[in-house]
């Protein structure tokens, strides 16, 4: 662990430096004989959002299900926490539960606290209630309610505004940022959006080339 010194009123002072929440050293990945990322480095630190941009079919989202432990098929070190909240492109709701265990049952998160998460993201005596009885918005509301309600370290966001209009995307954008800006969460967004990027990220890279590589960040 490093030390970085801090500036306070005229003054410095040494503080220890936090290890990153997520650390990827990627040394390369292929779906056979067909590369798909090549060498990559990216850190993310407690607190910070982070946009990966690159056009369609690079390898934006076979990265995040590297980072997320659901494709092992890869070369390198992935340093991750035990608690990580993934929003995909589509709710991945399970109808046949109530809203309510649909935090419980993939969080563990009590009942209280699940009504508590429907509270926070608009859904307030929406729990005993099925996702079929909710609006596409509604559903990606609970989409999210479940992300950050087992209060996890990272958070992992795959395109989750790709397929809404504008103005529910920014709705959704909206809320987004309420809910991060209560907690101490890293996050890492995958957009093809430049405006979504800029908007919601405190710094962006992209995925350019054949493997795929870091372009700038």
């Amino acid at each position: 662990m490093g030390l970085r010194l801090v500036a306070s009123n005229g003054e410095f002072r040494q503080e220890a430096e936090k290890p990153p929440v997520l650390s990827v050293e990627l040394d390369g990945m292929a779906y056979g004989s067909r590369p798909v990322l090549g060498e990559l480095s990216l850190k993310l630190g407690a607190g910070e959002t982070l946009a990966l941009t690159g056009p369609s079919g690079i390898g934006k989202s076979t990265l995040v299900r590297i980072i997320a432990g659901l494709e092992t098929r890869y070369r390198g070190e992935v340093v991750r926490p035990e608690q990580i909240g993934m929003v995909f492109q589509e709710p991945t709701l399970m109808p046949w539960r109530s809203n309510r265990e649909n935090l419980t049952l993939t969080t563990g998160v009590s009942d209280a606290g699940a009504d508590k998460a429907l509270e926070e993201v608009g859904l307030d005596g929406r729990g005993s209630e099925f996702p079929r009885q909710l609006s596409l918005g509604q559903q990606r509301r609970l989409a999210l309610a479940r992300a950050f309600s087992g209060a996890p370290a990272l958070l992992l966001l795959d395109e989750p505004f790709v397929s809404l209009d504008p103005s529910l995307a920014a709705e959704m954008m909206s809320l987004f940022e309420d809910l991060r800006k209560r907690r101490d969460i890293a996050t890492l967004i995958v957009t093809h959006s430049a405006e979504e990027a800029t908007r919601l990220a405190d710094r962006i890279l992209r995925l350019e080339g054949n493997p795929a590589r870091i372009a700038r960040g």
